[in-house]
């Protein structure tokens, strides 16, 4: 009987000591999208690290990782808009994290970082502002520019979701750094007269309201676009029929082009760990789960792309403004917004 619990005592102590050497990572994420699981669990296979993960939008994880403090178990915080991720950074949320890897595969401007400091955050996917248009009833040349959606002309035919959304926020904060503010306020006072209904629902919403007439031209995300467009279902295949596709001032300043990223929490309890699974983001094999798994485009140049339907849109100018700009310039965007009306 002695040696039996003696015998149990010495497996419950290896097995103690098993939990206590397992490593685990802590991550806070904005995104959604069930095809992030292949995303995940590569990692998982290639290091062992099991993943612990809670998931809400951008707003409600800020809210809680105020709330939890120096006490907070985030390991990594991944957002989805540059609005949020300057937020995070503003709030002191984040951490400064030192990466060979990270630095050379990231290009600077993707990168959340003050001069002379290790960078926040990293931008490790991006998505486009793309125009969609009604190809019964709108003319393409008309509304190729951002400018053109507050133009007269188009009055009445503009939709978009609301104002103060961090899509919308992050391309009025591009709008700023490169046109000003008081250009842009004259272009969201146009853009308010030209509603074809108050701002409401989400990109694919926009996207569906042009198809149905509703509204002759809309902003969305490229990969909501591209998300119907591999859709096998019949409404949508009605849908993709309908919309024209554009990629906004291919003349001039070139499409606004916002990120998902990611950084180490302040408080981080397994911060080796955390930044492993950056680096890991930054890989090829990530990378290209952020194409072919969500529409979107990897950050790293060398990066493959294994989604026809993406590649079917083809290649397009960038504008070239700053991310971390982009968020500082959020809380003006606001502003401009209150002021003209956009709701």
């Amino acid at each position: 009987m002695l040696k039996k619990s003696l015998l149990m005592l010495a497996l419950a102590s290896v097995s103690l000591g098993a939990a206590a050497q397992e490593k685990v990572l802590n991550i806070y994420s904005a995104r959604h999208y069930q095809t992030d699981e292949a995303l995940y669990g590569g990692f998982t296979k290639q290091t062992g690290i099991k993943i612990n993960r809670i998931e809400a939008d951008d707003n409600a994880l800020l809210e809680r990782l105020r709330n939890e403090g120096a006490k907070s178990p985030a390991d990594v915080i991944l957002m989805v808009d540059a609005a949020r991720l300057w937020r995070a950074e503003n709030e002191g949320l984040f951490q400064p994290v030192k990466s060979a890897t990270l630095e050379k595969r990231i290009p600077a401007n993707l990168q959340g970082r003050e001069a002379g400091k290790d960078p926040q955050w990293f931008g490790f996917s991006t998505r486009a502002r793309a125009i969609v248009y009604n190809k019964a009833d709108v003319k393409p040349g008309d509304v190729d520019t951002y400018a053109k959606l507050a133009d007269p002309k188009n009055k009445g035919k503009v939709c978009t979701r609301s104002g103060s959304h961090p899509y919308m926020l992050s391309l009025i904060g591009s709008m700023i750094e490169r046109k000003g503010e008081t250009a842009t306020e004259a272009w969201a006072k146009g853009m308010v007269a030209n509603m074809a209904r108050a701002p409401k629902g989400g990109d694919t919403d926009q996207i569906k309201a042009v198809a149905s007439g509703e509204c002759g031209v809309a902003l969305t995300n490229s990969y909501y676009f591209v998300r119907l467009m591999r859709s096998e279902k019949p409404e949508d295949k009605d849908v993709i029929g309908k919309v024209g596709f554009i990629w906004p001032d291919q003349a001039g300043d070139g499409t606004h082009v916002n990120v998902a990223g990611a950084g180490v929490a302040r408080n981080a309890p397994h911060k080796a760990e955390a930044i492993q699974f950056l680096e890991y983001l930054a890989s090829d094999q990530a990378q290209n789960y952020f194409a072919s798994g969500n529409n979107e485009w990897p950050a790293v140049a060398s990066a493959k792309v294994d989604n026809p339907a993406l590649d079917s849109l083809g290649k397009f100018k960038a504008e070239n403004v700053s991310i971390g700009a982009i968020g500082r310039n959020q809380v003006t965007a606001q502003k401009i917004l209150d002021r003209v009306g956009y709701k």
